[in-house]
């Protein structure tokens, strides 16, 4: 006789509900029947243990989960700064806390990493507020990455490099992935969030939404380093109403990092289209076509909604243009960050650390960690 797995019905239905899955989609990963579902959610009956732990699996929970007496209470690590309008969003997907979990795990190490290797906290992170004047912060941003309006060349890709390579040399932790770990099925939800900070003095932390277009995370990038100057942590979505002050602001930081007011001003040119305005200034500020229509929305040159839709044809047209795959060591990098993937590489490789926890916080099979430091010229 088949035992079966006595598991809370009010639990499996928080699961998939968390988890955004259909009861269709629970029953496909359980490998069980709709039908059957439907009654282990009412309690009428309790599957088997193998299906109880194709369950978890599937709604990305702890097996033991199921058998608590009630669903546990479950909040994002970091501030949510995401609005539509005035109104906070919905319940963050698992996906989501999936990522920032991971990110923080990472980040704790590193913390512990820095403090046993003498190093100091960061001044620059907090050195401002949101009350500062912008040109305050975007000034000093520009110092300590050593990238200021004269220094950038070539295209906005070669641009968008050298300021992770920049943030990268000060101190900050830069982690870019569209999935969630190196499950390429959970990809994460562009409309759901586009990036986060983590302003931490020792090992400051932003985190890109590569599922975003590729065009339009130079302005997240320069959006999250901006709340590390304010010493703000939170999840953004990068609303262009957004309704809480430090998201404007960190906008505002962004916008005149990336291209200058002024300099913005005197050269587009109000007599034709504001679509043929975009390639020119682009080329003169290094930056994608879809940074200057979001700069054009901030200084009054065009609409919310005519943004939108241009923002909505850009992503469309990324992602149908966009090619399959781009796995491998170096996609686990940009997950990763240079910084935070050599801290764990020299101390795997010195044997100060077992390759097992390397393994663990990389995302890589102990096994391969030499070859994936091959990735960074180990």
């Amino acid at each position: 006789m088949t035992t079966q797995a006595r598991i809370n019905a009010e639990v499996l239905q928080w699961a998939r509900e968390r988890a955004r899955l259909t009861v269709e989609q629970l029953a496909h990963g359980a490998h069980a029947k709709p039908e059957q579902v439907i009654a282990w959610e009412d309690g009428i009956t309790y599957p088997t243990f193998r299906q109880a732990q194709n369950l978890a699996s599937t709604a990305h929970i702890p097996f033991g989960f199921l058998f608590l007496a009630k669903p546990p209470e479950e909040r994002l690590p970091l501030p949510d700064l995401r609005t539509v309008g005035s109104a906070p969003l919905d319940r963050p997907s698992v996906d989501l806390l999936d990522t920032v979990r991971a990110a923080l795990q990472k980040q704790a190490w590193y913390i512990e990493y820095l403090k046993e290797s003498g190093y100091e906290p960061l001044s620059f992170v907090g050195a401002y507020s949101a009350r500062s004047r912008v040109g305050d912060v975007v000034a000093d941003m520009a110092r300590v990455l050593g990238i200021g309006e004269g220094s950038r060349h070539g295209t906005w890709e070669d641009y968008q490099r050298s300021l992770i390579a920049a943030a990268d040399n000060a101190g900050i932790l830069v982690m870019r992935s569209g999935v969630v770990g190196n499950n390429t099925r959970r990809k994460l939800d562009v409309g759901e969030f586009r990036g986060f900070a983590v302003a931490d003095r020792w090992a400051p932390a932003v985190f890109i939404n590569s599922a975003d277009a590729a065009s339009a995370r130079l302005f997240t990038l320069a959006h999250e380093l901006a709340h590390l100057w304010i010493g703000s942590s939170g999840i953004s979505n990068l609303a262009t109403a957004a309704s809480r002050h430090e998201e404007r602001f960190c906008n505002a930081v962004a916008g005149e990092f990336l291209v200058p007011a002024n300099a913005f001003r005197a050269r587009w040119d109000t007599a034709i289209d504001w679509r043929d305005n975009l390639a020119v200034l682009a080329g003169v500020f290094h930056v994608s076509r879809l940074v200057v229509a979001r700069r054009a929305l901030d200084l009054g040159h065009i609409d919310e909604p005519t943004h939108r839709d241009y923002y909505l044809k850009e992503l469309e047209a990324w992602r149908s243009a966009r090619k399959p795959g781009g796995g491998g060591y170096r996609a686990t990098g940009a997950k990763n960050g240079r910084r935070f993937s050599l801290a764990v590489i020299t101390e795997a490789l010195s044997g100060r650390m077992l390759l097992r926890d390397a393994g663990r916080l990389l995302g890589v099979k102990p096994a391969k960690i030499g070859e994936y430091a091959k990735e960074f010229g180990q």
